[in-house]
């Protein structure tokens, strides 16, 4: 076989890549600030992430998702896409984004070639909003999402992490706009993590969200939106959005997990809920050898759990979210 494949023979073609730990928004499950933790020079430099995939690429990477903290406080992040698009083998490259830069920056990063958008809103109330992110701005969210549907990123995936007695009533608001609007929403199950696990909320199940929105109609299995991510997707007939559902909590995926995480200094991650991680900054900024950056992706494929021990209430406990880019 060619590719690389973990010791469970999983197939790892997915890196997702967190290019800064700041963010304007302050999401009370992320722990993350308007301030940044790490120096620029702690950050990859956009030649290194470039190196790194082309790399990847070579060994069987084919998908790349840009992640932070915020990543278009970034500059010129289209800059970035633009070199990842030439790389050899990516088929795809994607963008998670809390929305705010969207209206500024949508049209550039598609046409540096930027493939899809992910929007993280978890709230469609204008007070809730700001209690959840400590930002006033969903308007511009609201529009940034309008900006790059418009662009042509389609089709824009909506994220919304549900916690009991913060956000669960407004539920059936978003699975409505799947029919209304033809958005693709989301429903994420909260993960506790790290210092932050007995802080923000209890989480709301999958099953549980799903039994809530039956009320709206009948919920199909939606093939067209099938493929090797954590969601399962369903569609109301006759709605031009869909639902997905992700359930790390209650029915994990890591039997089919397929990626790694690249955190924003430069340490390669096999599983967002494990601490196990290798450093591939410190071989980069000492001239490694083409051959000595393929071992150590080898070593973080090798070092990949079968799962994760959420269950056993085990979770990370050296990063934020915003480090590790989610």
């Amino acid at each position: 076989m060619t590719g690389l494949f973990d010791s469970w023979q999983r197939r790892i073609n997915y890196l997702r890549i967190s290019v800064t730990d700041r963010c304007n928004f302050n999401c009370v499950y992320c722990a993350g600030g308007s301030d940044s933790s790490a120096l620029r020079s702690v950050e990859l430099s956009y030649e290194e992430i470039h190196r790194i995939v082309e790399i990847a690429a070579g060994m069987g990477i084919t998908k790349l998702r840009l992640t932070g903290g915020e990543p278009l406080l970034r500059p010129n992040l289209s800059r970035l896409v633009g070199m990842l698009s030439q790389v050899d083998g990516i088929k795809a490259i994607s963008l998670t984004t809390n929305g705010m830069f969207l209206s500024k920056y949508a049209p550039e990063l598609k046409k540096a070639g930027l493939n899809r958008v992910n929007v993280s809103l978890d709230t469609l109330q204008a007070d809730k909003f700001k209690r959840i992110t400590g930002s006033d701005q969903l308007k511009e969210v609201l529009a940034g999402i309008e900006a790059t549907r418009l662009a042509g990123l389609n089709p824009v995936k909506i994220n919304v992490v549900v916690l009991r007695g913060i956000n669960d009533d407004e539920i059936i608001d978003f699975a409505r706009l799947t029919i209304s609007q033809g958005w693709h929403v989301r429903f994420i199950e909260f993960m506790p993590f790290g210092a932050l696990r007995n802080e923000v909320g209890e989480m709301v199940s999958a099953e549980e969200i799903q039994e809530s929105i039956q009320s709206l109609g009948h919920l199909e299995p939606d093939v067209g939106e099938s493929g090797d991510g954590p969601a399962r997707y369903y569609r109301f007939t006759g709605a031009a959005g869909t639902i997905g559902f992700i359930s790390p909590v209650t029915k994990h995926f890591c039997h089919n997990c397929n990626r790694l995480r690249l955190t924003v200094d430069g340490r390669l991650r096999p599983c967002l809920l494990d601490d196990d991680e290798v450093d591939l900054k410190a071989a980069l900024r000492n001239d490694a050898k083409t051959e000595e950056l393929q071992e150590l992706i080898r070593r973080a494929v090798t070092i990949k759990q079968e799962q994760h021990h959420l269950a056993d209430g085990i979770s990370p406990q050296k990063r934020s979210m915003r480090e590790i880019g989610g």
